[in-house]
């Protein structure tokens, strides 16, 4: 086993996964990768990993849920958060769920590495207000990670009819990620 930190990478975009191996390599930090949840499991209990890049959206699952399960595995495994499309709630709950930090796609490997530190620089404000469309996209993905991604819950803790909450899913994929 060599010196070098090894990361665990986890995305279902297979592309994306190998430049981003690739990156981490030129910085002397060996990565291994997985695609899908049981991936990811497999390879905590073959490896031993310091960092852990986490996806959001693993083909339609949550990252969110599979981050406890990772955490229970190997409890002081770093685990960043990527997210295609950021949103308050779900680094909030990112956070709450053990993640180290939640950063928005595309990344650098230099920014995915300063992500795992605490960076001094205080994290850029927004000078307008968010638009009705954002709020609601806050508001139903707060709500649907408060009931575990269950659109049935969330459908009804909205008072919602099912159907109507799963069109503005699907309308808008980018927000369960």
């Amino acid at each position: 086993m060599s010196n070098q930190p090894l990361w665990l990478l986890i995305d279902d975009d297979e592309a994306f996964l190998q430049v981003l191996q690739r990156s981490l390599s030129r910085q002397n930090i060996e990565a291994t990768t997985a695609q899908t949840a049981q991936q990811a499991i497999a390879a905590l209990a073959d490896h031993h990993f310091s960092h852990c890049v986490l996806d959001l959206n693993l083909a339609g699952e949550s990252g969110l849920q599979l981050l406890p399960e990772l955490l229970s595995c190997k409890p002081d495994l770093a685990v960043l958060v990527l997210t295609g499309y950021g949103s308050i709630a779900t680094s909030v709950e990112a956070m709450r769920r053990g993640a180290v930090n939640c950063l928005c796609k595309p990344v650098t490997v230099n920014q995915l590495i300063a992500g795992f530190g605490f960076l001094s620089k205080a994290p850029e404000v927004r000078s307008e207000p968010p638009s009705v469309e954002e709020m609601e996209r806050e508001h139903i993905q707060r709500v649907l990670n408060e009931h575990d991604g269950n659109i049935s819950a969330t459908a009804r803790a909205l008072h919602m009819h099912r159907r109507t909450l799963q069109r503005k899913l699907q309308k808008h994929s980018h927000w369960r990620n």
